[in-house]
Order: structure tokens, then sequence, then C-alpha cells
């Protein structure tokens, strides 16, 4: 079965991160933020998953 949380997940950071190195945004920015606190919930995903 697809895992849709994580892709949706992936997705939107992919994006962030886009528009954050098209505008050359900082670390403290509120989209730099997102995709840590992105990246944070993918870890806590793939461990609840069975780090698989």
């Amino acid at each position: 079965m697809a895992d849709l949380y994580r892709k949706k997940l992936e997705s939107e950071r992919k994006s962030l991160w886009a528009a954050c190195r098209l505008k050359g945004l900082a670390i403290h920015t509120p989209e730099r933020q997102r995709i840590a606190e992105i990246d944070r919930l993918l870890v806590e995903h793939k461990a609840k998953q069975g780090g698989g």
C-alpha cells in the first residue's frame, strides 16, 4: 500500500525547498522552519513504520 502521508510530506518539502532556493531565503524564515519540521516528522514516521 502506498504511504500517502510520507509522499505528502515529501512533496510539500520539495515544493518549499524549491521556493526557498529560488527566493534565497535565510535559515530562520517560516518556510525553512517548516522544512525542518517536515524532516523531523519524516524521521518519526519512518521509525513508526519499522525503519524501512
